[in-house]
């Protein structure tokens, strides 16, 4: 069974930094596409960032590039999110995500499994 568990995330001034965590099990995921997205309330899920398989491709949302950094482990079956410059804008719940599709992709209905989120909130 595939399991996905995110951590990290809290509470936070703008401007400050926080670092998720999503530990995955159940399968291999080196050979996978793996990703974050994220969910405000009343709104859509969107897509933050996404990383191929081997850490050399990576795609992000134009309002976090040069303040996120995605990572992965993958002798530890690791995914990460660097999030520094934090803003109020990026309070949401932040899910991490896995495709098996080869490709790294930024729509929420590619993707296979999904962990339960971790809750980041910045404060002004």
């Amino acid at each position: 069974q595939v399991q996905l568990v995110e951590s990290g995330g809290g509470l936070v001034q703008a401007g400050g930094s926080l670092r998720l965590s999503c530990a995955a099990s159940g399968r291999t995921f080196s050979r996978y596409t793996m990703g974050w997205f994220r969910q405000a309330p009343g709104k859509e899920r969107e897509f933050v960032a996404a990383i191929g398989y081997n850490g050399g491709s990576t795609r992000y949302t134009d309002s976090v590039k040069g303040r996120f950094t995605i990572s992965r482990d993958n002798a530890k079956n690791t995914l990460y999110l660097q999030m520094n410059s934090l803003k109020p804008e990026d309070t949401a719940l932040y899910y991490c995500t896995v495709t098996r599709a080869a490709w790294v992709l930024t729509t929420a209905s590619t993707y296979d499994y999904w962990g339960q989120g971790t809750q980041v909130t910045v404060s002004s």
